[in-house]
């Protein structure tokens, strides 16, 4: 399962295998590589162990610098026992990806993922040595291993598969299942069959990354190219590894898109994920492997101090009939095939990606325009749910004449925002006020962003140097991506990856060079002083300046950030007053469309029922770690346990009796409820959306979304909450008690 691209730093811990069916593979030399390493494999010492979960919390307080928030929703359904191999996508950052997978999957169920990782990668010194100690599987990928041929090609005019040589040795160069792409990498082919020097067939049609790359490919083809080929890659020993892996009951992690990219839309899944799962389950009987659907979703993916969602789906489970249809050699593809396109559905589920970057932009403006509506602020899973339901519906009735006509209308009011250069949440909070109050409004937030940044000044000057470094190595880096590769657009997908490693890197000696500096100076005027506590004090010092500059630093930008539309409104009030009328209008037109398109696509058409549903478990789940707690602290025995039971019924009649009492009241609070619009964004946790989405960035809700759910209004209805929980807890306890006798 490899990537299409070629680049020259291809994702750390990202590569899937390469392969297309299980013909593809020697059985024989699979086999071989199988029962070597089942007398081989040594589980993971208690030191190794530490050491994974000593570099992963490293990491994770490195990514809470960089990121301002990284959530998961959906960890209790990471089984806690099996095997299981994470599929995630879409693979938006090459290097942090797999840390946040493993650390959200440590933080949910206790485990650790070990992820396969290109073998180039493996090799890196740096890279190398935290892939080893996180448990990471090398892979070999063909396209890093393209190497210049001599000879000219060009392409038959008749065939495009039919590739001709000019001087060259295709027999010596090529081999069928070969890898085949252009000197400048700007296309990738995969030979079907090589016929003489000259003369070689392609399987499939030249792929390019882009349509202008297409464009120069085929120049290229018509005048004459330079090419590279690489050899088929034996991926057998790889899938040996990973099957032995999964049969300890381990757990495997896969970015199955076959490398990072900075695309609105998901790459194809290769189908090496599928032969993992089959393989494994096959080569060891009884072993029970699920396949756990992971989305990346980022809000800003290679910005500093932007928010990341990681979503986990249902696990797949493998059917025992896919099982024997993968054991016959003759229906082996078809059981691959419909398992990869289960697979490819349940990552679609939790990631939220788009055609195009327009229909992106669309969305997202009516996401914004349309959550506007609501009094409190949505939580980070309702705006991925919500910005999933709207793009499914946008798709679904894109060629309707008012779905067209809003489309165009959000497209213009983005140009009216650039142009103007204030962001859509400035606009909608801002509130129109006479000149002068917005000048002393001014002039208090001038005061609070000057305040903030005279104490993140200090740590800003300190750790400037950092700053530099990071953007230049990120930048070129960014350039020889996206120059070796076929599938990149801008190459963002490996600029945050750069500036993480640069930080970890130049940080330490930067503060080290500053301890040694602080020791020298107090030497001078107290020589007493030990040299090991000087460089100690200096050491924390410096790094909780350049921290306390992080803090400072975040709340003066986003207050100097909204005080432009207040800049705005004094310097070009008529201007800003059409712009918000022109919003306001457009909010209304959405909103309108919304709810009259919404209930014809989701029938549990409402935020208000979704958003009770999360409180509900929330606090349901609270109650049972509380009570799982209380029992432990108590040691009850089943006997007690059932005491406690009844005791717990003569309670749920006396709530039922209260609740009969507030019945009136809870029709109010309902009316209520039904007063308040709808919306046609999110279902409960258990919901599987059709349309697939990776977000490469939601403009604008990184400061508008926060962590706070929407609130259950009125006491009245938070009484009717936590009776209902304390209804549904009765029944499960009595229910799992009944069980268990």
């Amino acid at each position: 399962m490899s990537s299409p691209e070629k680049t020259p730093d291809s994702t750390p811990a990202v590569s899937s295998i390469e392969g297309e069916t299980k013909q593809g593979d020697d059985n024989a030399t699979l086999k071989k590589h199988y029962d070597d390493l089942r007398k081989l494999y040594v589980e993971p010492s208690p030191t190794r162990l530490f050491i994974y979960d000593l570099i992963l919390w490293c990491f994770c307080v490195v990514f809470d610098c960089f990121f301002r928030e990284i959530r998961s929703r959906g960890g209790f359904k990471v089984p806690k026992k099996d095997s299981i191999i994470f599929v995630a996508a879409p693979h938006a950052n090459q290097f942090v990806d797999p840390i946040i997978l493993m650390s959200q999957v440590k933080k949910a169920s206790g485990r650790r993922v070990s992820c396969l990782i290109a073998e180039k990668s493996h090799r890196r010194k740096f890279i190398g040595l935290v892939s080893r100690s996180q448990l990471s599987i090398p892979v070999k990928r063909a396209q890093d291993n393209l190497k210049l041929k001599q000879g000219i090609i060009k392409q038959d005019p008749n065939d495009e598969l039919h590739i001709i040589g000019e001087n060259t040795t295709f027999l010596k160069d090529c081999q069928p299942k070969g890898l085949f792409s252009f000197q400048k990498s700007l296309g990738t082919g995969l030979i079907d069959r090589v016929a003489s020097d000259t003369d070689l067939y392609l399987k499939k049609p030249f792929k390019y990354s882009s349509e202008k790359t297409e464009i120069i490919g085929e120049k290229l083809f018509k005048e004459g190219s330079r090419y590279k080929s690489a050899e088929r890659i034996d991926q057998s020993e790889v899938y040996a590894q990973v099957f032995e892996h999964l049969s300890h009951g381990n757990c495997i992690g896969v970015f199955s898109e076959g490398g990072s990219h900075d695309r609105p839309d998901l790459l194809p899944l290769k189908a090496g994920v599928a032969l993992m799962a089959l393989g494994a389950m096959d080569s060891t009987p009884g072993l029970n492997v699920k396949i756990v659907p992971v989305g990346m979703n980022y809000f800003h993916a290679h910005k500093f101090r932007s928010r990341a969602l990681l979503e986990f789906g249902e696990p797949i489970e493998i059917d025992d009939n896919l099982l024997k249809m993968y054991s016959n050699s003759d229906t082996s593809p078809d059981a691959v095939k419909i398992l990869l396109e289960e697979i490819t559905k349940g990552v679609k589920a939790v990631t939220v990606t788009c055609p195009d970057f327009e229909s992106l932009s669309v969305v997202q403006a009516a996401s914004r325009l349309y959550s506007d509506n609501f009094s409190s602020k949505l939580s980070i899973a309702a705006i991925v749910e919500m910005n999933r339901r709207l793009l499914s519906g946008f798709l679904h009735y894109k060629d309707d004449p008012r779905i067209i006509k809003i489309r165009d209308s959000i497209l213009k009011y983005n140009e009216n925002l650039k142009s103007m250069k204030v962001p859509d949440h400035l606009v909608g909070k801002a509130i129109v006020k006479s000149k002068f109050s917005i000048l002393i409004d001014l002039i208090h937030t001038f005061i609070q962003v000057l305040i903030m940044g005279i104490l993140a000044l200090p740590g800003i000057i300190l750790f400037s140097p950092v700053f530099i470094a990071t953007k230049r190595i990120s930048e070129k880096k960014r350039r020889e991506a996206l120059a070796g590769s076929t599938v990149k657009i801008k190459g963002n997908d490996v600029i945050a990856t750069w500036k993480i490693l640069v930080s970890m890197g130049f940080a330490p000696i930067l503060y080290t060079v500053y301890s040694l500096i602080g020791i020298k100076i107090v030497h001078i005027y107290y020589p007493q002083v030990s040299s090991l506590f000087a460089f100690i004090t200096f050491y924390i010092f410096s790094a909780s300046i350049t921290y306390s500059a992080l803090i400072f630093g975040d709340k003066g930008m986003d207050l100097f950030k909204e005080s432009r539309s207040s800049w705005l409104m004094l310097t070009n009030q008529q201007g800003f007053k059409d712009l918000k009328l022109e919003r306001d209008i457009l909010s209304s037109e959405i909103t309108q469309t919304i709810n009259e398109f919404g209930p014809q696509l989701f029938p549990d058409f409402n935020l208000l029922d979704y958003e009770k549903k999360l409180e509900l478990k929330k606090l349901l789940k609270s109650e049972r770690k509380k009570r799982h707690l209380e029992k432990l602290e108590k040691g009850l025995t089943e006997e007690e346990e059932l005491e406690e039971l009844k005791t717990q019924e003569l309670r749920r009649r006396r709530v039922e009796k209260k609740a009969n009492l507030k019945n009136e009241d809870y029709t109010q609070v309902d009316k209520k409820f039904k007063m308040t619009q709808d919306t046609p964004i999110i279902n409960g946790d258990d919901i599987s959306s059709s349309t697939g989405l990776s977000s490469t960035s939601f403009s604008d809700f990184d400061e508008t979304s926060s962590e706070s759910e929407l609130s259950l209004t009125t006491s009245n209805n938070k009484s009717k909450t936590l009776d209902i929980i304390k209804d549904q807890m009765i029944k499960e306890n009595r229910e799992r008690n009944d069980n268990s006798i």
